[in-house]
């Protein structure tokens, strides 16, 4: 690379020398023509010698005779000036290349030097590589001797392998043999799986299908026979409550609602049982309480879900049977939900008088019913009446005087409805006078014990036949712990009635079912309405209310407790009294007769409304 770059330098230098070379002939040529010029023109122009005067310089102007050589003059002199500008420009030009030439010369010289110290170290590098190549020749023919020698006893190792292989091959052969074979087998086999397999689950298909169509059959058979025995002892159940005279006893849990959802104690503490529902489960201070009962709701029934298990119930007062329906439970829990409902939610109040309506429009024309709704609260041990137009106007209950032991209470107003509208006209003036107020523990609690009791009189103009029930819907006020419903001044009193009558009510019920001499009805105002309702002479059905909620469940835990003592006692087999009218007779209660069903239609009627129990024709305003 150097020489290369030197020789570059010296023909360039040499070009440089050899322009100059033609610089200098052309300087030349041009000095021989302008002499030229000057000799041609000297005879022509005239020459005038003035005398030498020292330090000045005289121009005069010669006229030319011949204008041509004028011209050629000025040409002469035009072309002289350029070749000395011409000149010049060559001299800087030559300098500049002489300047060029001598730091070629330079570069050339440090060139030559460096390249003889680069031939140096090449010789020197040379020199070593001849020895590291002779080094290294030495080290590659001991390898190969070395890797020759290897070879060689590795040979030997395989040869002596390959005779025992051969050996070897020699015994496999027969065992080579009974391989093929056994292969040649497998493969036959493993081309007949797949039909082998196919037919194979066909089979066990068939056998699968065959044993679930038996088990199918023989679950359908018990489940047929299960249910029959549920049923069967359902019926017995109920026959005997019938015949026992006991008080059914339904429980309906409540809802949580939000705000108790992002409480602290909002753990649901009750469960139910899958395959009963009549029985209730309850976690309390990590025990399992059971409580069986005759009906659990839990909190996704609805409204229409409860009312068809009481609809029973509630029809039979057509047929001339004294019927009652009260709910109880701790305040919150839902008893007023249950029985008057909200909005378009109605009740079982609203609910059993559109039933009464509907079951009245499909007798007729045979028979002829007459529905009168009478409204009364117990606020503060005093009987009010809702419907009348002084309702703080105080009542008293007393002996009917028509003889039949009944109760009643005087001047209860008793309205006539003939339509749904009377119905809710009916409600709103009764729920305008109820007294309500709001507690720690519930927005609207109900201070009183309300009535709603529904007189249903019939007259069969065919036959003669008039009959007369009484459907009475009660709405217990709630139980309540003071300290937790923070209640004081006219809220204290009315709390302490509400429990004083709630006592008396367990002291008759626990009464009643040890079967006591004497029962303390007239201890309450409650008690002493619901004395025809507990003492035999009524279709009686308690609606326990209770709330999941752990912070409840000291509470709800003594309303089933209570609701069990409820569903022990027994009040008695009871029989419906019906009067009969023929056309020769007045309609004095001299003339009424007991007319007493044989034993067979009684038997269908048992078998057509299980519910059956007993009711009695009174007069005057009813009472429970």
């Amino acid at each position: 690379a150097l020489r290369g770059e030197v020789s570059r330098w010296e023909g360039q230098a040499r070009q440089r020398e050899r322009r100059l070379a033609e610089v200098e002939r052309e300087l030349l040529q041009s000095h021989a023509q302008r002499a030229e010029l000057q000799t041609e023109c000297k005879p022509r122009l005239p020459v005038t010698v003035l005398p030498s005067r020292p330090s000045q310089y005289v121009t005069q102007t010669v006229e030319v005779e011949n204008a041509q050589t004028g011209r050629a003059l000025a040409e002469a002199r035009a072309q002289s000036g350029a070749l000395t500008e011409q000149l010049l420009v060559q001299r800087q030009l030559l300098r500049e290349l002489e300047t060029q030439l001598h730091e070629s010369q330079r570069s050339c010289t440090q060139l030559r030097t460096q390249i003889l110290v680069y031939e140096g170290e090449m010789e020197r590098a040379q020199g070593q590589l001849e020895v590291e190549m002779q080094s290294l020749e030495e080290e590659k023919n001991r390898v190969i001797e070395e890797a020759f020698v290897r070879a060689e006893s590795e040979m030997k190792a395989v040869h002596e392998n390959l005779a025992g292989v051969r050996m070897n091959l020699l015994t496999l052969q027969p065992a080579l043999r009974t391989l093929t074979c056994d292969y040649n087998l497998l493969k036959r086999q493993v081309q007949e799986f797949p039909y082998m397999l196919d037919k194979a689950i066909v089979e066990a298909k068939q056998e699968i299908c065959q044993v679930i169509n038996e088990v199918s059959a023989a679950n359908q058979e018990l489940l047929r026979k299960y249910k029959r025995e549920m049923n069967l002892r359902k019926k017995c159940h109920n026959e005997l409550v019938r015949l026992k005279g006991n008080i059914r006893v339904f429980c309906r849990v409540r809802p949580v609602s939000h705000e108790e959802h992002v409480s602290t104690e909002s753990r649901n503490m009750v469960s139910f049982d899958s395959d009963d529902d009549a029985v209730l489960y309850l976690s309390n201070k990590g025990k399992t309480m059971t409580f069986d009962l005759d009906k659990v709701f839990p909190p996704q029934a609805t409204q229409e879900e409860v009312f068809q298990e009481v609809q029973s119930l509630v029809t039979s007062c057509i047929d001339g049977f004294n019927v009652c329906i009260f709910a109880y439970g701790q305040t919150g829990s839902g008893k007023t939900y249950t029985m008057e409902g909200a909005g378009q939610n109605p009740g079982i109040n609203q609910r059993a008088l559109r039933l009464l309506f509907s079951e009245v429009m499909e007798k007729k024309p045979d028979w002829d019913y007459r529905i009168t709704v009478s409204m009364v609260e117990i606020y503060n041990e005093t009987l009010r009446n809702l419907l009348g137009d002084n309702p703080s106007e105080k009542l008293d209950i007393k002996m009917n005087p028509d003889g039949s032991g009944q109760l009643y209470v005087p001047g209860l107003t008793q309205i006539t409805v003939q339509c749904p509208e009377d119905i809710n006209r009916v409600f709103e003036l009764g729920h305008m006078n109820r007294a309500t107020a709001c507690t720690n523990l519930n927005e609207h609690s109900s201070r009183s014990h309300a009535l709603l009791v529904i007189t249903v009189a019939g007259f069969n103009s065919a036959t003669g036949n008039r009959t007369q029930g009484k459907l009475n819907l009660v709405d217990l006020a709630g139980s309540e712990r003071i300290a937790k419903s923070g209640a004081e001044g006219s809220r204290l009193r009315e709390a302490q009635c509400i429990n004083k009558s709630l006592s008396a009510l367990g002291d008759v019920i626990n009464a009643l079912r040890c079967r006591h001499s004497h029962v303390p009805f007239r201890n309450s105002r409650l008690t002493y309405l619901l004395q025809d309702s507990l003492s035999g002479d009524s279709k009686t059905l308690m609606m326990v209310q209770v709330s999941p909620l752990v912070s409840n469940m000291s509470e709800s835990v003594c309303s089933l407790k209570f609701a069990q003592r409820v569903r022990s006692v027994e009040l008695g087999s009871a029989s419906a009294f019906k009067r009969v009218e023929n056309s020769s007779t007045s309609s004095s209660p001299t003339h009424d007769s007991v007319e007493v069903s044989s034993s067979v239609v009684l038997r269908c009627k048992e078998i057509l409304n299980p519910h059956t129990l007993t009711a009695t024709h009174t007069h005057g305003a009813p009472c429970v």
